[in-house]
């Protein structure tokens, strides 16, 4: 039994498929057919019943994969010890960003990491926050930038900044002549919100003090602030913008702006990672690195924190 065998175990597991899990692997596909053939052999059992199509995993097999990832993560593990006592920071890194801040916070660090730290394969993926806590704890990620707080146990909050949000009105609106705006002054049938998945959805929800079962005139299922934006300039409602946004707003838009009185509303952002962390060196630098460039674009301290959870009933 060899970790790579392990490893094409949990490919195969994965996908359901023996050439999708060889392309992953980077093998080919008899190449890992005869590995997980002699793997089984080696046991004694069948893991992969691949007369059903797709592929099924045996009551066996699925104990030995959930061994199998304790195995492979362990054995990352001794890499990343000997790594972090010489003090490298290098190799493939995996890191999710929830959709809402791919746009803001990307562009402002990416360039000057991968300048800093050019040895790191930086890898990014948009991922809306529920799958990415998911993939941290299977070992599939290495880090996420995410709103919190988010009360998982086994998930590490390094908090980076805390981002205001801002009204959006347009003339039409009852609002529109208030230079600041009250919570109080929300209307949740009146807000132009993201489509559900989006965590700062909820975020305005838990700022309304609402459940998300206020009758509104049409629905939306749209993943963007642009499309909330311009709808809001067509007369539809008002709606409520991260502050990072609110920077790349052309100047006849930033007269729709409203800060709210304080404490602003706020959501909390921050890298979070596993519990279990590996590739130690590498998430400290990207905290330190994202920390100092942020720090100088977005500094607020009386603010009111917004849960990205949705409100308990």
């Amino acid at each position: 039994m060899t970790i790579a065998q392990l490893k094409y175990l949990l490919a195969v597991a994965k996908h359901l498929n023996f050439t999708k899990a060889a392309q992953e692997c980077h093998v080919t596909q008899p190449t890992l057919s005869m590995q997980i053939q002699k793997l089984e052999d080696e046991l004694g059992v069948i893991i992969f019943d691949r007369v059903r199509k797709p592929i099924k995993i045996t009551e066996i097999g699925k104990k030995i994969i959930e061994q199998a990832k304790t195995i492979v993560n362990e054995s990352a593990r001794i890499n990343d010890l000997v790594q972090q006592e010489k003090g490298y920071i290098g190799g493939e890194y995996k890191l999710g960003i929830i959709p809402t801040l791919v746009p803001t916070i990307l562009p402002m660090f990416l360039r000057s990491f991968i300048k800093k730290y050019s040895e790191v394969q930086l890898e990014v993926y948009e991922i809306p926050t529920q799958q990415m806590i998911e993939q941290l704890m299977e070992g599939k990620l290495d880090a996420g930038i995410a709103a919190t707080p988010l009360e998982e146990e086994k998930i590490v909050e390094k908090p980076l900044f805390y981002e205001p949000f801002v009204g959006f009105i347009p003339e039409s609106h009852r609002l529109f002549q208030k230079k600041v705006l009250d919570e109080q002054d929300l209307d949740v049938k009146d807000i132009l919100l993201l489509d559900e998945g989006h965590c700062f959805r909820d975020n305005i929800l838990n700022i309304c003090r609402l459940k998300d079962d206020e009758p509104q005139d049409f629905e939306l299922n749209i993943g963007n602030f642009d499309a909330l934006v311009k709808l809001a300039k067509e007369g539809l409602g008002m709606t409520l913008l991260p502050y990072l946004q609110t920077e790349d707003l052309c100047p006849a838009d930033k007269k729709y702006l409203r800060n709210f009185k304080k404490p602003e509303p706020a959501r909390e952002v921050s890298l979070i990672h596993s519990k279990d962390i590996f590739k130690k060196n590498i998430t400290d630098a990207l905290f330190k690195t994202i920390k100092g460039i942020v720090k100088g674009a977005i500094e607020f301290y009386d603010v009111k924190i917004i849960s990205p959870l949705p409100q308990k009933s």
